[in-house]
């Protein structure tokens, strides 16, 4: 069901794929449930969910933005009850007793539990490659010739992929500095005998991708919504790209954030600084290699941390840190460049342009037509007495309306911690006006849809709506900053496909429709 996302007004809906399992996933979100969700987002009149990274994460992590791979799919959101081999060797019913009460428990628990999902999965997904290699690859079969294929497409990032897949496993996930320095630097000789070595576990890698490639194209025809996916600023250092382009990136500094009212130290985020002028004499050829990948997989992505693609904050190991490239023409043009190169992927790009940014990165989001961020909690007249809220019907029609983000509290934590003042000032725009919000009471029905109805209303061409405050519930994706195993665990509290039946996803998806017809975003 194709879109146009480069004309009209749209509305998505924000939500991870990890959060929306529904009976027949094991126990996380899979790709077959977009096609679920699809259903009931049609019926709420939304044009395309937004996603959360896709990217494989190593085994233990559970962020998104932390991954094995910018190119790789997680196998963890393969549908196992969509994949022949496993369903020839009996699906579910070919799990062990132990396994199937983890099934059960991972299934009915409140958050998703990485560590068991991915367990049972892991085992299962082996069966089924020996089962397709004796029964499919020896026969030279037509599914075995369709994997060939794939593997010939997509060599251009499958083969450092499952290389690398296959020798991390090999040394029991250590980080490849740690490796032997043949493998370490890539020495040829080396690479040309691991390849051979790790013939079958590459094979077996690249037989998961596959299989992820089958179902995400099956699921992007029959979803009836566009999918919008994540490009993340930067990529864990133990990963499969930075090992591939060692030359690209720093492995001696860090990236992060300078301070700022929410941290007084900054933050550093552990992750490998890019050589930008490496990379921009390679004529980006990487960045580029990550939008082509991008733009096969999705309708439209977000560019994360944008402002990260002018200036890096870098950390050295001294504890120094300075913004690279240092001076504003260098950061403009090469923000400039790459925010070109984005654009010209033929994919809808949208820019996380929040945080403290300067004046000449929204400029060049204007010159090259790429819309950014109103989030409406941060949207004030700062240097006007009183700091009176935005109207959003006076927001370009070059950016995306939104409540919030996977990385801010939600709507209703935001109203019942925010200051009465500030209460007060959001309480005088119109749709809230109009709907006789007290700012004095607690987050309730009336405050939520009223808050709904000026982002619908927006002048933004895009309303993105976190799927919490659509609900007015308190769940987080996300808390900055924090190790634990709450976050990136989030799971609706039905299955997936009940959306279609709960009373209150109903009501919803009716208010919400009725939005969209009224404020043209249909």
């Amino acid at each position: 069901m194709p879109r146009d996302f480069f004309t009209g007004r749209h509305a998505g809906l924000l939500v991870p794929l990890f959060s929306i399992p529904s009976r027949e996933s094991w126990g996380i979100g899979e790709i077959p449930d977009l096609i679920r969700i699809g259903c009931w987002m049609r019926e709420a009149g939304f044009s395309f969910v937004q996603l959360l990274p896709l990217n494989e994460m190593a085994e233990g992590q559970y962020s998104p933005y932390s991954a094995l791979s910018a190119m790789a799919v997680d196998p963890l959101f393969i549908a196992p009850s969509r994949v022949p081999d496993i369903e020839a060797l009996g699906g579910e019913a070919s799990l062990t007793d132990e396994e199937q009460s983890a099934l059960r428990t991972a299934r009915e628990a409140p958050a998703i539990h990485y560590p068991t999902v991915r367990a049972i999965k892991n085992r299962v997904f082996n069966a089924a490659f020996d089962r397709f290699m004796a029964d499919e690859w020896s026969a030279q079969s037509h599914r075995a010739a369709r994997l060939t294929e794939y593997i010939q497409r997509e060599r251009w990032w499958l083969d450092d992929y499952t290389l690398f897949h296959a020798i991390h496993a090999r040394e029991g996930r250590r980080h490849w500095k740690a490796w032997e320095p043949g493998l370490r630097d890539r020495e040829p000789r080396a690479l040309e005998h691991a390849r051979q070595a790790f013939a079958g576990e590459r094979l077996f890698y690249a037989y998961l991708q596959w299989v992820a490639a089958e179902q995400w194209a099956d699921a992007r025809e029959r979803s009836g919504i566009g999918l919008f996916g994540d490009f993340p600023f930067m990529v864990s250092g133990d990963s499969a790209d930075v090992w591939s382009r060692q030359g690209d990136f720093r492995l001696d500094a860090s990236v992060g954030a300078p301070p700022d009212a929410f941290s007084e130290t900054g933050q550093d985020w552990g992750f490998p600084a890019y050589r930008w002028s490496k990379i921009a004499a390679e004529g980006d050829a990487w960045l580029m290699a990550r939008a082509r990948r991008s733009a096969e997989l999705y309708d439209g992505y977000r560019v994360d941390h944008l402002v990260g693609f002018f200036r890096t904050y870098v950390r050295e190991q001294d504890g120094s840190a300075a913004f690279v490239p240092s001076d504003e023409p260098s950061q403009i043009a090469q923000g400039e460049r790459l925010l070109t190169l984005f654009g010209s992927t033929g994919s809808r790009v949208i820019a996380e342009d929040l945080g403290v940014i300067p004046k000449f990165v929204r400029d060049t989001l204007k010159r090259t037509g790429i819309p950014g961020y109103k989030v409406l909690r941060w949207e004030r007249e700062w240097d006007q007495r009183r700091q009176p809220f935005r109207d959003p019907l006076t927001y370009p029609p070059m950016s995306v309306a939104t409540s919030g983000t996977h990385d801010t509290e939600t709507l209703a934590e935001w109203w019942d911690t925010a200051p009465g003042d500030e209460r007060s000032a959001v309480a005088t725009l119109a749709a809230l006006q109009s709907a006789g919000c007290d700012p004095a009471a607690p987050f309730g029905d009336d405050t939520r849809d009223a808050i709904l109805r000026a982002l619908f209303e927006s002048g933004s061409a895009i309303a993105l709506l976190p799927i919490q405050d659509i609900f007015g519930w308190r769940d987080r994706i996300n808390v900055p900053a924090l190790i634990s195993d709450v976050n990136w665990c989030w799971r609706l509290p039905w299955p997936v496909e009940d959306l279609l039946q709960e009373p209150q996803a109903r009501e919803r998806a009716r208010f919400l429709h009725g939005l969209a017809r009224e404020f043209h975003r249909l």
